[in-house]
């Protein structure tokens, strides 16, 4: 099972974050190990490299078939479920590594910093690229997003990132965050939701 990524993939996320750069023209992808997985409700332990580890609330996808050099118009057939999820980032490090012009994947990689709610069928939906989803973070609303504001749609990135890497069944795709990233401290209790459905509810440690 391998966690890709997609970074940059909201404007306003782009704006708040990346303003002196240009919007990207095709996915930015990034991957994530097996070991950054971190489901069933289990708490988030801040790691002691980071100071400052930030939340980025994204739609996740999941893998349903074996599929290589996908075409856009059926790769909707490659997946069957979604969920929220959190990517969460270290960005002191995160920083440190685009200013020296390093690769970032100890920033984003790290043990634990894919976390998954609960998968729901995609047929529960008319359309995934109008879904509404939002972060609570102690019971107040810190994130929210909208699958249509996507610069690069999920059937688009599929069709892109199986060029590259064979899909497999069980593979989750990370799809980007809306505005609104901010930081976790020890205690915070994090709830995410789709639509108005609770997919996503643990706590930092």
């Amino acid at each position: 099972m391998k966690i890709l990524a997609v970074g940059m993939n909201y404007v306003a996320h782009c704006q708040e974050l990346h303003a002196n750069e240009n919007l990207p023209k095709e996915p930015v992808i990034f991957m994530k190990p097996d070991s950054a997985l971190l489901k069933d409700s289990k708490p988030f332990f801040i790691p002691d490299f980071s100071r400052q580890v930030d939340y980025e609330t994204e739609l996740v996808v999941r893998i349903n078939r074996l599929g290589k050099n996908i075409a856009e118009r059926f790769a909707h057939r490659y997946y069957d479920a979604v969920t929220v999820g959190i990517d969460f980032t270290a960005r002191d490090l995160q920083r440190r590594f685009r200013e020296e012009g390093k690769p970032w994947e100890l920033c984003k990689g790290f043990d634990n910093s894919a976390v998954i709610g609960d998968f729901v069928s995609v047929n529960k939906f008319k359309d995934i690229q109008n879904l509404k989803f939002h972060l609570d973070i102690d019971g107040n609303t810190v994130q929210q997003g909208n699958t249509a504001d996507m610069l690069f749609k999920v059937d688009e990135i599929i069709a892109y990132v199986s060029r590259f890497f064979t899909l497999k069944i069980g593979d989750l795709l990370f799809t980007g965050t809306p505005v609104g990233v901010g930081p976790v401290s020890v205690g915070q209790h994090l709830q995410g939701y789709l639509e108005e459905e609770k997919l996503l509810d643990f706590y930092v440690r």
